[in-house]
């Protein structure tokens, strides 16, 4: 295996040169101005060799496969999106109270490696993380060497803050492959309730599909948690869906646009598919629509569980995870499915070969009536 675990070790211990200042989550900045700092290109291949290295005495990880829907144009590339609640170190060690997954599982020397084994083994195009606590020592340097540009915007008042040796704060980050897409602008968002400041956040990207031309703008957030919030909820989801309204009109009107402009909209809402503000989402004027619906044989019912956990406070298997499309715009073409409960096993998550009480939602998306560009 020629070097072994040194190529991912060295890209580990790199040390980010200039100050890595978050920034703020509460206006918009020039892309140009806060461009990642490129690592050293690291081979995918090599580095997803490398990290089952490093795992080779842990079980093996949860077999998923994609299931074709039958849709999409043969002459595109598909755009696949990961949509992934990672769960911060800080939170998994100190806070969530796991009481079925031993602590050794969650020991971050090697969970971060089934981190990045995840995102290696389906290489998406734009990847849309919550929870993120170790963005500029880990996620950022190594995404940055594998290809890939991006933002971090950290909740003002992150509970990781309250542990004991914590990484810093946690929040949303959003990754896309530089050389498939151009950035056009980038928004960081602390979302409202009731016309107060939460601690919840969200981005806001402009991409633009440098094969089609087509510009379109993709979101990633994180809503309030826990039972008796729902009225919160709605309320930041509809703060979320006004800033994309502005953010879609600003490009279209920048753009000259003729249509709209289409939107990916990835989050954990914390709230299941009865709640107000997933209602608030499916009957937008945005025109948007959940793409894991289309795992369900009637096209309308969404997965029966996105996260599955054992706490002091008992067993929960809720659907919480969503990745929302501009139907008019986009085909889906492809979802990764869900492991089973017996595949899961027992314990639930997280475990040994899982690093997370949330499954990633991956999906193939193209756009509808396009020119490629030559």
């Amino acid at each position: 295996m020629g070097s072994s675990i040194s190529g991912l070790f060295s890209a580990l211990s790199k040390t980010i040169s200039s100050p890595a200042l978050p920034q703020p989550c509460d206006s918009g900045y020039n892309p140009n101005s806060d461009l990642d700092l490129v690592q050293d290109p690291v081979d995918p291949l090599e580095l997803l060799q490398e990290c089952r290295e490093v795992l080779r005495n842990r079980p093996p990880r949860l077999n998923r496969t994609f299931v074709q829907t039958g849709n999409g144009d043969p002459r595109q590339t598909a755009i696949r999106v990961m949509q992934w609640n990672v769960l911060a170190q800080a939170l998994g060690e100190g806070m969530d109270s796991f009481v079925k997954c031993p602590m050794d599982a969650l020991n971050w020397p090697e969970r971060k490696y089934l981190i990045l084994e995840e995102i290696l083994t389906y290489r998406p195009d734009i990847v849309c993380l919550q929870e993120v606590d170790h963005y500029f020592d880990m996620f950022q340097p190594i995404l940055s060497s594998l290809g890939y540009q991006s933002s971090f915007c950290p909740k003002p008042w992150s509970p990781c803050l309250d542990v004991k040796n914590n990484n810093g704060p946690d929040g949303c980050a959003l990754f896309f492959n530089h050389k498939r897409f151009q950035l056009i602008s980038t928004t960081n968002l602390r979302l409202s309730a009731m016309m107060l400041k939460t601690n919840q956040v969200a981005i806001i990207a402009t991409l633009r599909c440098q094969a089609t031309g087509r510009a379109f703008c993709v979101a990633v957030t994180h809503l309030k948690a826990r039972s008796g919030w729902e009225v919160v909820r709605s309320a930041q989801g509809s703060d979320l869906l006004r800033n994309l309204r502005n953010v879609a009109q600003k490009v279209e009107t920048d753009e000259s646009a003729d249509s709209d402009i289409p939107l990916i909209v990835c989050g954990d809402f914390n709230a299941e598919p009865t709640e107000d503000v997933y209602r608030n989402f499916a009957t937008s004027s945005l025109g948007l629509d959940s793409a894991y619906k289309r795992l369900s044989t009637d096209g309308k019912t969404e997965p029966p569980y996105t996260t599955w956990k054992i706490r002091t406070s008992g067993e929960s298997c809720d659907t919480l995870d969503y990745v929302w499309y501009s139907h008019r715009a986009f085909h889906v073409n492809a979802l990764l499915d869900f492991p089973t409960a017996e595949q899961i096993g027992p314990n639930r998550l997280p475990s040994y070969n899982y690093p997370s009480d949330h499954l990633s939602l991956v999906c193939d998306l193209s756009f509808k009536d396009v020119t490629l560009v030559s």
